[in-house]
């Protein structure tokens, strides 16, 4: 059985202020001319179907176009919520859908249901386990041990029925690591991990774990658990890696599943370009590449270049972001590879760190006085 594993769609996620739905139609429907292909006996969405638990009705609508478009080709699919949905919404009209093979998570309830599939070898059981906390768990199972995270999903995946001789799939969306070793996460996960782990060794009952959580793919102990990661990059850290798509094929109970990393073609690439403003808007350098692609670009200038963002957005229509490296800015220490600040900075920090990336030094005390008074002019602390 043939099993394509998605995860961390983050439907109406925008990144540096721009929207993503074009990127994200042109990446689905990708998926949806595989299930067409024939080549894929079953989809399995590992969490994160929205970036939002209230999501927009352009992000509704394209996930209903997404489901509609898997429910045309016949494909079975099995979706589950991540951190970022609301559960219910995922599980709204639920048994209508999975009359037509989509089958979405229900909100838990203490029992999880097997979605059975068949072939040649027999049956395939396919465990939709949401994204969870231990008191979630520990007020269904009030006699499991649910001390932490990992203790929690060890006594859950203890209480599923599972049939030890059929091939038994889990859809997991947690943070999932081997023996305490991290994984790798991109800038804008630096919060994901600590507490929350769930050490890999909870499922070793399975035949396969379809991971969603991190937007890096990669494996997680063994071949057979794994991050499918995110279908676009959403983050400057992810730059340096092409997206791709889990193809899992099961054989007999007892085999190593077979893996292939299917690439996704995005509408936009996003990376980053480097060097003195007159160089980067230079024919050959705009021609090199797409210039419609996402761009980060780094100015090596020593100056402070007037009006830099229009200048380059006349060659490049989307770029996201600007930071300076140059005598001054290394000085001061200012890192030129982080853009996304942390979400609990204050609007005094966030206008502090644009400032010293636009000018190389930092705002003097007067300055951030001034500013100071500015916010609170408008209630923004």
């Amino acid at each position: 059985m043939r099993l394509l594993h998605l995860a961390d769609l983050h439907v109406g996620k925008r990144v540096c202020d721009f929207p993503m739905l074009e990127d994200q139609r042109h990446a689905l429907s990708q998926v949806l001319d595989l299930l067409s292909g024939g080549t894929v006996d079953a989809l399995l969405v590992a969490g994160d179907l929205y970036d939002k638990s209230q999501p927009s009705s352009e992000a509704v609508a394209l996930v209903d176009w997404f489901l509609s478009g898997v429910a045309a080709t016949g494909v079975p699919a099995v979706v589950i919520p991540g951190n970022h949905d609301s559960a219910e919404r995922v599980a709204y009209a639920g048994s209508l859908l999975a009359r037509e093979g989509v089958h979405m998570a229900p909100a838990f309830d203490g029992h999880i249901e097997p979605v059975v599939l068949e072939d040649e070898f027999g049956p395939v059981c396919i465990w939709p386990i949401p994204y969870l906390h231990p008191a979630t768990i520990r007020h269904f199972l009030p006699d499991a041990k649910t001390d932490g995270y990992t203790d929690a999903f060890r006594s859950l995946v203890e209480s599923l029925p599972l049939d030890e001789g059929a091939r038994n799939v889990a859809v997991v969306h947690q943070f999932v690591t081997a023996a305490g070793c991290t994984v790798e996460r991109s800038d804008s996960e630096v919060s994901v991990g600590g507490l929350d782990n769930v050490d890999a060794s909870v499922f070793d009952p399975f035949d396969y774990v379809a991971l969603g959580h991190i937007h890096r793919p990669q494996r997680v102990g063994r071949d057979s658990v794994r991050y499918a990661g995110s279908l676009l990059k959403y983050s400057l850290s992810e730059a340096d890696y092409d997206k791709s798509m889990p193809l899992v094929t099961l054989g007999r109970k007892g085999d190593e599943p077979t893996i292939e990393l299917l690439p996704v073609q995005p509408l936009h690439d996003l990376r980053r370009i480097r060097g003195p403003i007159d160089k980067l808007l230079s024919p050959a350098v705009v021609g090199a590449q797409d210039a419609s692609d996402y761009l980060h670009v780094v100015l090596t200038d020593e100056n402070v270049e007037v009006n830099a963002m229009a200048r380059l957005r006349d060659a490049y229509q989307n770029v996201m972001s600007i930071t300076y490296d140059n005598a001054r800015t290394r000085a001061a220490g200012v890192r030129t590879d982080v853009v996304d600040a942390p979400a609990e900075a204050s609007p005094l920090e966030l206008f502090s760190r644009f400032y010293e990336e636009q000018n190389g030094m930092p705002l003097s005390e007067a300055q951030q006085k001034i500013v100071r008074e500015e916010l609170k002019g408008i209630e923004a602390m």
